[in-house]
C-alpha cells in the first residue's frame, strides 16, 4: 500500500472525489497529519468512521523507525531511520545563527561515486518515495515539537543524486512546502546536485522557487573528474552552459557547494580558476569543511587552511561564506553512519 505520506493535497482531493466523498476533506485530513502530527487514522475525530475505513485500507501512516541517533557537541543530530522494507538512510539536523536546518536524503545508496564521500561506499539500492523523504522532516519536526521549536530550512544533499529521483523529490517539497503540508517556504528549500545537466535543464523549465545548490569541489574538469565520475559525462563547458541559462530564465541565484580538501583543491591556483569560472554569474561559494572518512585518503584543510582560501577568494572578489565544521565527534559526513551500521 501507498504511504499517505506520499500524496500531494490535490492527489488526495482527487482520491476522494473518486470514491464520492467531498473534497475538503483533503484540508482536514492533511491538518491532522501535518498540524496535529497525527499518526492513527483512528485518531481524525472530524473524519466519517466510513472514510477513515477507506482510507485504512487504501494507504499506511506508519513513521520510520529510528534506528540510531548521534548528538554531536555542537549541537549537531544524525538519524538513522530504519523504512518499512528494512533499508537504513540518514537526515542531519543542523543548527545555525539563522535557526534550525535538516539535511535529508534521497535516495537508498548512492551511484555517483565521488571519491571524497561515504554515500558512495554503498551502492544505490532504490529511490526513496515521496513520503520516506517527507518523513525525514516530519519525524525530526516531530522531536523539536517537544522543545516547542521549528524547522527552517530543508537541504536534500543527504545521501543520493536528487535529479536522479527527480519527480519524487519535487513532490516532497511540494508536500513539504504546501501550506496545508509542514509550511516551510520555497526559499527555505535548497535542492543539490553533483552536475546531472538533464535534470538542471528540467529544473529550469519548471520556474520553482527552490534554491538550487552545485556540489562543485574542484574549478577544472582535471581535478573534479579525478573527484566526482559525473563530470566525465557532463565536464563544466556543459555544466555552465546550463546553470546560466537556468540563471537567466529564473533570475535565482546559485550556491556552489565546495568541499575544502587538503593540499587538493584548495590553492591559490584554485582561487583563481574559481574567480575565472563564476565571471559575470548571481552565485556564491560556499565553503564546506570536510568530514573525514576514514575509507577515503581525503583530509580536511583545516580551519587555518580554510580561512587563507576564504579570505584569498574574498580579495578577488568572489561572493564566499564558509560553513562552520558541523558534527566533526559523531559519524556526520554523508552516508558514513549508515555505512558504519550495515558493517
Amino acid at each position: 500500500m501507498e504511504s499517505i505520506y506520499s500524496l500531494s493535497l490535490k492527489d488526495l482531493e482527487e482520491y476522494l472525489s473518486s470514491h464520492e466523498e467531498k473534497a475538503f476533506h483533503a484540508k482536514q485530513l492533511y491538518r491532522w497529519i501535518y498540524d496535529k502530527r497525527i499518526d492513527d487514522f483512528a485518531m481524525m475525530s472530524d473524519i466519517s468512521k466510513h472514510l477513515l475505513e477507506k482510507l485504512q485500507q487504501d494507504f499506511t501512516i506508519d513513521r520510520l523507525i529510528i534506528k540510531e541517533k548521534q548528538v554531536s557537541k555542537d549541537g549537531t543530530q544524525k538519524y538513522l531511520f530504519e523504512l518499512s522494507d528494512g533499508c537504513l538512510i540518514e537526515s542531519v539536523l543542523m543548527i545555525f545563527d539563522y535557526g534550525f536546518s535538516v539535511c535529508v536524503s534521497s535516495q537508498v545508496g548512492c551511484n555517483m561515486g565521488c571519491r571524497f564521500c561515504a554515500s558512495g561506499l554503498l551502492k544505490k539500492q532504490r529511490n526513496l518515495t515521496p513520503g520516506e523523504i517527507v518523513l525525514q522532516v516530519l519525524m525530526i519536526q516531530k522531536e523539536l515539537d517537544q522543545k516547542d521549536l521549528r524547522l527552517g530550512n530543508i537541504v536534500v544533499m543527504g545521501t543520493g543524486e536528487p535529479f536522479d529521483n527527480y519527480d519524487n523529490v519535487m513532490k516532497a517539497m511540494n508536500i513539504i512546502n504546501d501550506p496545508y503540508g509542514l509550511k516551510i517556504g520555497a526559499r527555505h528549500i535548497s535542492i543539490s546536485t553533483c552536475g546531472l545537466v538533464p535534470g538542471i535543464e528540467r529544473f529550469s523549465k519548471e520556474n520553482l522557487q527552490y534554491n538550487l545548490a552545485i556540489s562543485l569541489h574542484a574549478p577544472n574538469n582535471e581535478l573534479r573528474s579525478s573527484l566526482m565520475p559525473v563530470n566525465n559525462a557532463y565536464p563544466l563547458e556543459e555544466l555552465f552552459q546550463a546553470l546560466k541559462n537556468y540563471s537567466k530564465d529564473n533570475n535565482r541565484r546559485l550556491t556552489f557547494e565546495y568541499l575544502l580538501l587538503k593540499g587538493i583543491n584548495d590553492e591559490k591556483e584554485h582561487v583563481l580558476q574559481l574567480k575565472q569560472l563564476l565571471k559575470g554569474m548571481n552565485a556564491y561559494i560556499n565553503l564546506i569543511p570536510y568530514n573525514t572518512v576514514k575509507e577515503k585518503d581525503y583530509e580536511s584543510s583545516g580551519e587555518e587552511r580554510a580561512l587563507r582560501f576564504y579570505d584569498m577568494l574574498k580579495k578577488e572578489n568572489v561572493a564566499v561564506t564558509l560553513r562552520t565544521k558541523k558534527g566533526d565527534d559523531i559519524d556526520a559526513a554523508c552516508g558514513q553512519l549508515r555505512a558504519n551500521k550495515l558493517k
